[in-house]
Formats: structure tokens, C-alpha cells, sequence
């Protein structure tokens, strides 16, 4: 397995595969969390290689190797709407790229994610028609509601943003067109796994399981609930993810 540090566009990013593979191989493209970096999933990529899936692993704006000196997840906060929606348009250069360097010759691309990294996973839904299979792993399927979530919880916390109300309200517009909501027959189209944790106190359980529940039931995808787990992925649900986007990309 070789795990190769490169840059794409501007954008840093692991490229995990090995020798054997070529461009008939699925790619899947892999996001990580918020506050978290590429190498962070590194066990995502190691058995998803192990099933003959090339990985993409880059860093989103402001992560990783992107991360400005001594910056905090707090100072974050206020722009992570701008590094969702950034890292959905690099998904977009990524894509590209793959076909660029003559390393993607099928359709079959997966996208995927834990968190912040299963938010961008929707966004990406909503947006890309290429997408042959999808992972979303603690994420929201409504953009505006779970920055409602947000602003609900800065609110109790007595946390200050620096935005006017005028700002907050063209936020909350421009975030409605990624609301996969919008999109009632996705997760027919697109095989979509999702796992999420009943006592998740960062990305509450009830920001994707009611989408499921209403749109999900009879369609090609899966919804996997763990009713112990909070804001992390059980070993179990990682390698049930892994195994679902690999056997829905063959």
C-alpha cells in the first residue's frame, strides 16, 4: 500500500492505492471532520485500498497542512459554512484532476465522509450528478437547520459571532440550495450509507435520520443507527461503511 503526499491544484491531499492498480479502479474521496486533517482517516483508506478502492484523502481550507499558525477549532466557528462550501467545490477540482491524470477511466467515484467531512458528503449530493456511491457518517442533511443547531448552541454558550442578522439571513439562503432536501429522489439514485450515533451531541442523530426515514425506506440506500455511540465512529460502523462503498462501487 503506498500512501503518497501530494498537492492537486492547491490542494494538499493523500493519494493512497497500490502498484496493481489502474485506472479501472473506484476512487473514493474521502473528508475529514472539523478541527481534524487528511491523515486523520488514514484507517478509511487502509480498508478501503484492501478492497481494491483507490483513496483520495486532501486537507479542506484551513486544515492540516492548510491550518494557519496556532489557530484553534474556536476561531473556526464563524467560517464553517465557508470551509464546507469551499470543500465542496475542491471535491469538484478533485474529480478533475482524477481525470486529468488519466488515473479515473470509469464512473465509478465514491464520496465520503465523518462529520464535518459527511456535511460536505451532502452538499456534494445535492450538487454532482457523477457521484456513483456515497458515505455520510455523522453528518446533516439540512444545511440551514443544523446552522440553526449551531447558532441555538453559541447562543447557550454565550459565544458572540461577528455577523449582522441582514448577514445571517443571506447565509441561511445561500445554504438552503445544499439542503439535500431539496433532492427527494437521491438516495435512489445515488446508494447512500448512512451511520450516525443516537447520543451524537455535535451533529445530533435527528439532522439525518428523519431524511432518511422519510425518503430512504424502499430505496437502494442504508441507514446504519448506533444507539451506545456519541460524536466518533465505532471500529464496527467504519468498517461497514468501507465495506458498503466498496461492494456499491465494484
Amino acid at each position: 500500500m503506498i500512501v503518497q503526499n501530494e498537492v492537486w491544484e492547491h490542494i494538499p491531499l493523500l493519494h493512497v492505492h497500490t502498484n496493481e492498480m489502474t485506472a479501472k479502479n473506484p476512487v473514493a474521496i474521502f473528508i475529514h471532520g472539523f478541527g481534524s486533517a487528511k491523515e486523520h482517516n488514514l484507517h478509511f483508506a487502509y480498508q478501503l485500498v484492501k478492497k481494491g478502492v483507490r483513496v483520495i484523502l486532501p486537507d479542506a481550507h484551513l486544515h492540516g497542512e492548510r491550518a494557519k499558525p496556532n489557530t484553534t477549532s474556536q476561531q473556526l466557528e464563524p467560517v464553517f459554512w465557508e470551509i464546507v462550501m469551499r470543500t465542496v467545490g475542491e471535491v469538484e477540482l478533485i474529480y478533475k484532476e482524477l481525470q486529468n491524470k488519466g488515473i479515473l477511466a470509469t464512473n465509478a467515484v465514491s464520496i465520503a465522509g465523518t462529520s464535518m467531512g459527511g456535511i460536505v458528503t451532502v452538499g456534494c449530493l445535492s450538487k454532482y450528478d457523477w457521484i456513483q456511491t456515497a458515505g455520510v457518517c455523522m453528518g446533516a442533511t439540512s444545511y440551514t437547520k443544523f446552522a440553526e443547531h449551531q447558532l441555538t448552541q453559541f447562543e447557550k454558550a454565550g459565544v458572540q459571532l461577528p455577523f449582522t442578522e441582514q448577514q445571517l439571513a443571506e447565509t441561511m439562503t445561500m445554504l438552503s440550495a445544499y439542503n439535500l432536501e431539496n433532492k427527494t429522489n437521491v438516495l435512489q439514485q445515488v446508494p447512500t450509507i448512512f451511520w450516525h450515533g443516537k447520543k451524537d451531541q455535535v451533529v445530533p442523530f435527528e439532522m439525518s435520520y428523519p431524511y432518511f426515514e422519510k425518503y430512504g425506506e424502499n430505496s437502494r440506500s442504508a441507514y446504519i443507527v448506533d444507539d451506545k455511540a456519541g460524536h466518533a465512529v465505532s471500529r464496527v460502523g467504519m468498517l461497514a461503511v468501507t465495506d458498503w462503498l466498496a461492494q456499491h462501487l465494484a
